[in-house]
């Protein structure tokens, strides 16, 4: 069955990095755009990257020029490496595909002391 696994999430202060994880298996992986969404405390899940099967990438405006997102089609693996973090990111970060999404993973904390 597919499974997604989030990891790499934890408790930085602003201003320093994290480098997110998504082991992904049971699914044909090299073919499909992939995603992170994260989800803060009382507001709705939001895009927040995602990546083509042809490499390109997209951002949300607010994480722009500081996270990137890549992938590893020989690891099944997508990846956001996050920079300058600030309080704001603070959240609960998921990957999946699109526009078709699978069944959510656990994803990983990120929290962002200022």
């Amino acid at each position: 069955q597919v499974q997604l696994v989030e990891s790499g999430g934890g408790l930085v202060q602003a201003g320093t990095s994290l480098r997110l994880s998504c082991a992904t298996s049971g699914i044909i992986f090299h073919d499909k755009v992939w995603a992170w969404y994260r989800q803060a405390p009382g507001k709705q899940r939001e895009l927040v990257a995602h990546i083509s099967n042809f490499d390109t990438t997209n951002y949300a405006d607010s994480v722009k020029g500081r996270f990137t997102i890549s992938r590893d089609n020989a690891k099944n693996a997508v990846y956001l490496q996050m920079n300058s973090l600030k309080p704001v990111d603070t959240a609960i970060y998921y990957c999946n595909s699109r526009p078709h999404v699978y069944v959510w993973g656990q994803g990983t904390q990120v929290t962002v002391s200022s």
